[in-house]
């Protein structure tokens, strides 16, 4: 099996990296218009979990557990974990394509927060707390930004396999989406800031991927 820079750029060849873009600079606009209609939607998402995560203590247990395993920490992790095995088996274009897209987009988010200054959700009884601004959603972008790097890298390696390529898709769509919904659940974000980090992270990944794919010969990996 192998890898190169022609296969990380799988979806790249398909040019979804404007599709992925177009949604969060749609809610990014509306966002810093403070657009009504999206403000009264996000209003009114946030008070209905919040009303749900006031009645279920357990759910709100969940979500904390599921929140902090997802966490930005957690996935850059995950993308290190994927950089040193790709290192170690000579993949070095790749491996530094993997690091530096991961470390540009969580800082483009951690800047983008700053631009926009949005205030987080206020509740009377919050069920938790976080500090800093909103949009986007910085646990929403960095789960899809490193779902999206691991399944760019990891797709070729397990072509022919169906089972393992439904595991993989499976987990890349799956686990940002569950990301989303514990920042959502928990009260700390609008359900805008979560929905901008997802598309934002994705557009960032294959965005990257396309670039790196342009500049040179494939380079294998042997799995």
């Amino acid at each position: 099996m192998h890898t190169s820079h022609h296969d990380i750029a799988v979806a790249a060849r398909n040019r979804v990296a404007f599709p992925l873009l177009v949604p969060f600079v749609l809610l990014a606009s509306l966002v810093a218009v403070r657009w009504p209609p999206l403000h009264d939607l996000d209003e009114s998402v946030s008070e209905r979990m919040h009303g749900v995560a006031l009645s279920h203590p357990g759910w709100v247990d969940a979500l904390t557990w599921l929140t902090h395993i997802l966490s930005p920490t957690g996935w850059r992790l995950a993308v290190l974990a994927l950089v040193i095995w790709l290192f170690r088996r000579g993949a070095r274009s790749v491996a530094i394509w993997a690091a530096v897209t991961m470390i540009a987009g969580g800082l483009l988010g951690a800047v983008l927060k700053l631009l926009f200054s949005r205030a987080r959700p206020e509740f009377l009884e919050p069920v938790a707390k976080a500090s800093g601004y909103s949009f986007p959603s910085g646990h929403a972008l960095n789960a899809a930004l490193g779902a999206a790097i691991l399944l760019l890298v990891l797709t070729p390696m397990v072509r022919g396999h169906r089972l393992a390529t439904v595991g993989l898709w499976t987990a890349a769509l799956g686990l940002p989406l569950v990301t989303a919904l514990t920042r959502v659940g928990l009260g700390v974000h609008w359900l805008s800031d979560v929905t901008a980090g997802l598309f934002l992270g994705a557009a960032i990944a294959v965005a990257s991927a396309a670039i790196h794919s342009r500049r040179g010969v494939p380079e294998p990996v042997e799995g």
